[in-house]
């Protein structure tokens, strides 16, 4: 399996003993490999890193991908949400799981197995 690097555009730049390579006379920094606690998906070593990449690239990303022109809706009918179901904490035959519409907060069994 091959290293999987950091993708904020300064990671390199941040003075820490972990990202110090080379001998003594030829120190360097470089770009840290995504640890166990990776951000933004496991791109990323640190928050700053990730708010780096966001801060050079994310208004790009966002036009290239879509910028939303009008404000999305939630209606009635796109309102249905899975959620935790209260009774089953009272009742271990009740399903774990119901949908709730987030507006009428009408309630119905979930239709996902």
């Amino acid at each position: 399996m091959s290293k999987k690097y950091c993708q904020g555009p300064k990671c390199h730049t941040y003075d820490t003993s972990d990202r110090k390579r080379g001998p003594k006379e030829n120190r360097r920094n470089q770009t840290r490999t995504i640890g166990t606690y990776g951000y933004g998906d496991n791109n990323f070593c640190t928050l700053s890193c990730q708010n780096d990449w966001w801060a050079e690239y994310g208004t790009r990303v966002v036009d290239y991908i879509g910028r939303i022109k009008e404000p999305i809706v939630l209606t009635s009918e796109n309102a249905w949400r899975l959620v935790w179901n209260r009774e089953h904490w009272n009742d271990n035959n009740a399903p774990r799981h119901i949908e709730r519409n987030m507006i009428t907060q009408e309630e119905r069994p979930c239709e996902q197995g």
